[in-house]
């Protein structure tokens, strides 16, 4: 295990058996907590969940991860402020590591960032910058990465952790996430994984693929997304997908990749809560996909399926799980108005790379990853 990822949590306790006791927010906690999807949705397929951690989701691993690289590369001293993009659970994390270690952390976000994680991130001491001008693909990524670069360029106490292109991220994953998961599942078969930066998805390919190779790794993203090479289309529900394709990503890691409309997103988190799980967007995402492809590659379920849960559903409150902004962007009778437990994938499987436009979709606002 590299240093940066080995001291992302070190508090200098070390755990001895019983309970877990933890000092600071970013200390990783376990996570071996998986939810059987039989009951829900018929198929043989675990879902990790990711959002058991103080930051709410697995944002919390890349961001210990980056903070550790930095301080082990002497980048962060006592006057330093650490300065990020991020549409929500990145920066979310950042700001409670920075809290706990007393640094002054600047979250750069548009106004898709939901009110609820505004409000955190104010009380976790952040300074906020909302960016409001566009760019040319209609969305706000590339204004927010210009805005962190001519900031930190300004003034040398600024630390810019860059989750975009920072191999910290995918070492975070290739360091802790999949090998809790080759451990806990030797029979493993094929792991499906969201991409947003790309951290996770890498992290995660890189080390099934150095250690084997049998384990088919899928990658899930947003329909609209121009990560694997679409033409840029409207989005409006942060977490996955990008409208810049994210430099850490390495395409030709992944047995194949599933687009996932906005709808399918809402239906899938919708459906789960009919079983009593509420999880979030980014979550809903990856489950659509994984429901896909499963179906149409594995009709008999003898395949071992796990799919990571990136996320939980408090943040979503006001949007996924809100019957007036679904109506208005899916219509009144949008199948995510109306979901049922057990529902069996109705939306046509994808070949690898190839993705489907629905206009019922358009957004309020374009969305980005972070």
């Amino acid at each position: 295990m590299s240093e940066a990822v080995a001291g992302a949590g070190a508090t200098g306790t070390e755990r001895t058996g019983g309970p877990q006791v933890v000092s600071a927010p970013y200390e990783p906690l376990e996570s071996q907590v998986y939810v059987d999807l039989r009951p829900t949705f018929g198929r043989e397929l675990l879902l990790r969940v990711e959002g058991f951690n103080f930051a709410g989701s697995l944002k919390l691993r890349a961001a210990a991860g980056l903070v550790a690289a930095a301080e082990q590369s002497g980048r962060i001293g006592a006057d330093s402020v650490l300065i990020e993009s991020s549409s929500g659970n990145l920066g979310l994390a950042l700001a409670m590591i920075a809290a706990s270690k007393g640094l002054r952390f600047v979250c750069v976000t548009d106004p898709r960032c939901n009110p609820s994680t505004l409000n955190l991130l104010r009380s976790l001491g952040a300074e906020l910058v909302v960016v409001t001008e566009q760019d040319t693909n209609g969305g706000y990524l590339r204004t927010r990465l210009e805005y962190v670069r001519a900031r930190s360029a300004e003034d040398d106490r600024y630390v810019w952790l860059n989750q975009y292109a920072n191999p910290a991220n995918w070492l975070a994953h290739y360091e802790t996430t999949a090998p809790e998961i080759a451990k806990e599942f030797p029979d493993l078969d094929v792991l499906f994984v969201g991409v947003g930066t790309a951290g996770t998805a890498t992290g995660c390919a890189r080390y099934f693929r150095d250690n084997g190779g049998r384990v088919k790794v899928i990658a899930v993203d947003a329909e609209g997304s121009v990560s694997f090479g679409g033409a840029p289309g409207p989005r409006a529900i942060p977490g996955l997908g990008a409208s810049v394709r994210p430099p850490l990503l390495e395409p030709e890691l992944f047995a194949d990749v599933v687009h996932v409309a906005e709808e399918e997103t809402v239906r899938r988190c919708r459906e789960m809560a009919r079983g009593g799980f509420l999880f979030g967007g980014s979550t809903g995402t990856v489950l659509g996909g994984a429901l896909r492809w499963l179906d149409a590659r594995d009709p008999r379920g003898a395949l071992r399926a796990v799919a990571i849960a990136p996320d939980l559903a408090d943040r979503y409150a006001d949007t996924v799980y809100d019957d007036a902004w679904v109506a208005r962007r899916f219509g009144t009778t949008a199948p995510a108005l109306h979901p049922r437990r057990g529902a069996p994938s109705d939306t046509p499987s994808e070949p690898c790379r190839k993705r489907r436009n629905d206009p019922a979709t358009a957004p309020d606002r374009k969305a980005q990853h972070g």
